[in-house]
């Protein structure tokens, strides 16, 4: 499908994105099934759903309608729920990978809470082994390479942070290639869970921090100076304090932009409005994912494919942008 001529380029179109060789960076695990398999969990675990064929829940699971992050996230609580298994982690995990390795991924980080699956009693070592098992599967199969991200939750006691954190490091080298904090940002700074990222910094693992989405700058300023962050979930307003955004170019410091999830949850009011288009013209280091493909509605070709025709990427341009996703990684 042709989409637009770039002028010495070549034009964009879906096929000649999904053949981009990408890099993957920012999307969550239990935001990310497939609504057929949310349908066959769903079943086996006696779970209500808002829809019974895999087109209508995909549209049921889509979150156009929220009015903020916190109203975003609501509909976690249903894939949280069919998610208490091993099986399930292994099997979602490597749905996803598999999913975006058809659109051209090479590298995949997948985040996600392993505390917040262990409801039905799933010790926390499996918990991180099974997805772990899922993403070597989806290797042999169709080359992807890429790892786990382990994220405390803001709304979390704090303790728990550091348990996640510690748990992370012990496998880093093994699967786990990052910490985060996510979850409701506004009300729950990230400063509460310090002790988490001084473990996980001592252990040598790399911490990216969501930042920015639903909070000010302030919220950036605190992941990078005082949390170690090294990467940034979203950053959508880090543009309210230039000389931070300034900060953040001269250092290197990537953002993890996720288009369709900033509309969403009301942190832009469009994609017209984003500021990825400054912060790529600045030199800033800038990334794209879908954050949840399922939550999201969308796949890393529709995201790429946003920027061209909302905020005038070009060809060369979107490699550029690919290309610095791979070194973010």
């Amino acid at each position: 499908m042709l989409l637009r001529k770039e002028g010495g380029e070549g034009t964009v179109t879906r096929e000649r994105l999904a053949a981009l060789p990408k890099a993957e960076l920012h999307v969550h695990l239990d935001g990310s099934l497939r609504p057929e398999t949310l349908l066959e969990l769903a079943a086996q675990e006696g779970v209500a759903l808002p829809a019974s064929d895999p087109p209508a829940l995909a549209r049921a699971m889509r979150a156009s309608d929220s009015k903020d992050l916190a109203q975003y996230l609501e509909r976690f609580a249903i894939t949280l729920a069919v998610l208490q298994r091993p099986e399930a982690l292994e099997r979602t995990a490597y749905e996803l990978a598999l999913d975006a390795a058809a659109e051209g991924v090479r590298w995949l980080e997948v985040r996600y809470s392993p505390v917040l699956h262990t409801r039905r009693g799933m010790a926390l070592d499996e918990a991180v082994e099974a997805p772990l098992r899922g993403l070597a599967r989806a290797r042999a199969e169709a080359g992807i390479h890429g790892g786990l991200i382990v994220c405390a939750i803001r709304s979390l006691d704090p303790r728990i942070s550091v348990e996640l954190a510690e748990l992370a490091v012990a496998y880093r080298g093994r699967g786990v290639v990052a910490f985060d904090l996510a979850g409701g940002e506004k009300g729950h700074p990230a400063l509460a869970h310090r002790e988490a990222f001084e473990v996980a910094a001592r252990g040598g693992l790399p911490i990216t921090l969501h930042a920015g989405e639903a909070e000010g700058a302030w919220s950036v300023a605190d992941a990078v100076h005082q949390c170690h962050a090294r990467r940034i979930g979203h950053g959508t307003r880090l543009h309210e304090d230039p000389a931070l955004e300034a900060y953040l170019r001269d250092a290197r410091i990537p953002l993890e932009v996720c288009l369709t999830s900033n509309v969403q949850t009301r942190a832009v009011a469009s994609y017209g409005r984003h500021p990825l288009r400054r912060y790529f013209d600045l030199g800033l280091v800038v990334t794209l994912s879908t954050d949840n493909r399922l939550i999201s509605g969308t796949t890393l070709v529709e995201e790429y494919l946003a920027a061209h025709l909302h905020l005038g990427f070009g060809w060369n341009e979107l490699v550029e942008v690919a290309r610095m996703g791979f070194e973010a990684a």
